[in-house]
């Protein structure tokens, strides 16, 4: 099965291209690629497939590191829309993209060798009726939230981008105990699928730094769904304004949001590791 490792602000996914290879077991595949020792080393497996509808350039197919399927990553779509980009898939420098969280346009944007260098996403509109999200908190919106853990509260925001978030302000984040506490709300009874959570540190109205503990892959150097999630999250709360910039792990996003039930939009790098060949994901 040959690959190619890419990241988006360090969020690295393994990515198979269905129109040339085939994965017959990609639950599988994706925990044996994912590993970090004895893998190629990921967050998860994302396979690059021909749209299912005309109009499309291409679909996202994603799973988890422990092979759990995801409907949507933002940081590993800005990479599916270069790869797509930069094997001359695409018409052009706009275009749309399948994912199982519905539609979404990509705008890309070349650097000096005329590959795709920064992308540009529509993330779709932020949900926050916590039916939807989905979350068992009360009333249309829980926003500032609390929510107990191990006889301690936390107070957060529930947000879906694709994919359920629980976002968490903080005073430091380098300090803050991301795996104890993201491990313990991850598979919290008040969400049926689990749920991504954010800690974020506000530095100023248009900055913000953000760690994610992402469901089904720990601690993760980006999350651009998480990034999404937090520039609603702050917004609703007064932290921050429509929009901002968020400093991950793995590097810098652009976000923004208009505060109405308009999209949310994102923008940061997408880049090509290098390939190879997988022989053991291939049986």
């Amino acid at each position: 099965m040959k690959f190619t490792k890419m990241h988006g602000t360090g969020n690295d996914y393994v990515y198979v291209d269905l129109w040339t290879e085939s994965v017959q077991d990609a639950v599988s595949a994706a925990i044996e690629v994912s590993h970090r020792h004895f893998g190629i080393g990921a967050d998860g497996l994302i396979l690059v497939a021909k749209p299912e509808q005309p109009g499309f350039a291409g679909r996202m197919i994603m799973y988890n590191a422990d092979g759990s399927r995801g409907k949507m990553c933002g940081n590993g779509l800005r990479c599916v829309a270069k790869f797509l980009f930069d094997r001359n898939r695409t018409p052009g420098t706009e275009f749309d993209l399948e994912t199982d969280a519905g539609p979404r346009h990509a705008v890309v944007f070349p650097g000096p060798d005329g590959r795709a260098e920064r992308v540009r996403l529509s993330m779709g509109a932020p949900i926050l009726a916590p039916a939807e999200i989905p979350c068992g908190f009360p009333g249309e919106r829980a926003v500032d939230i609390p929510l107990e853990v191990d006889g301690k509260v936390w107070r957060g925001t529930a947000v879906g981008m694709g994919n359920p978030h629980f976002v968490i302000f903080v005073d430091d984040v380098d300090s803050f105990p991301v795996e104890a506490v993201g491990k313990r709300i991850e598979t919290h009874p008040l969400f049926p699928e689990r749920v991504n959570v954010e800690f974020v540190q506000v530095v100023g109205k248009d900055h913000l730094r953000q760690r994610t503990w992402e469901r089904g892959s720990g601690e993760t150097w980006a999350c651009g769904t998480g990034a999404s999630a937090v520039s609603v999250a702050a917004q609703l709360t007064g932290r921050a304004g429509s929009s901002v910039e968020i400093d991950l792990l793995g590097g810098r996003l652009s976000l923004s949001w208009d505060g109405a039930e308009g999209l949310v939009f994102m923008t940061g790098d997408a880049v090509e590791v290098f390939s190879g060949s997988w022989p053991v994901a291939a049986k």
